[in-house]
């Protein structure tokens, strides 16, 4: 009997071979040959998922995209105990900046596409949507602070939160440029929560 194959698992393992070839080799590496090899599956394979490769593209940015979701929403469901609200937003916005070494190779991707992004519509509006529900999980975070009497009630947590955001991008570019180690940067996300609790 042949073997039954699952789409999503394929789809998956190309979108990660993607991931890894713009790691090393920025996103002018990736052809669909390329990612082909990479993900050890046949051209035909990876056309069969993707009509194109802006196809292919498009969701490899909505794996990673949920990917750095989904490891914010982790670092504030694994406490088991109630946190001060000035350390969940720090902890959570150093998941969002990809400063630690494991998300080293995360950050070149994310950048990489946000680079990408000017070029194409389809991949403007997932980072438009991914940064709309990060601001949103910030929000929330500075809200839950208010609430707690950490922050003062008279913040605009929306504006906070769009520049704690836009601090945590630029520090991931930063780190990678070599201009802020991954403990300089967390010092400076670090001063910016607790500006917000003065």
């Amino acid at each position: 009997m042949p073997k039954q194959v699952d789409y999503e698992e394929r789809r998956l393992r190309i979108a990660e071979a993607v991931c890894a070839l713009v790691a090393r080799s920025g996103m002018e590496a990736v052809s669909l040959r390329d990612v082909a090899a990479e993900a050890d599956v046949s051209m035909g394979a990876v056309q069969r998922c993707f009509r194109t490769k802006e196809d292919m593209l498009l969701f490899a940015l909505e794996h990673i995209s949920q990917r750095v979701s989904e490891r914010a929403d982790q670092r504030i469901a694994a406490t088991s105990t109630p946190q001060a609200a000035t350390t969940l937003l720090s902890h959570t916005l150093a998941e969002l900046a990809l400063l630690d070494e494991e998300s080293r190779a995360q950050a070149h991707v994310w950048l990489a596409f946000v680079g990408h992004a000017p070029t194409s519509e389809r991949l403007a509006a997932v980072l438009h949507e991914t940064y709309a529900k990060l601001h949103d999980l910030v929000v929330w975070l500075i809200g839950y602070g208010q609430d707690t009497q950490e922050f003062p009630p008279h913040l605009d947590a929306v504006q906070e939160a769009h520049t704690l955001l836009a601090v945590a991008d630029g520090l991931t570019v930063h780190v990678l440029a070599g201009h802020h180690s991954p403990e300089t940067a967390s010092a400076v996300l670090q001063r910016h929560v607790d500006r917000l609790a003065r």
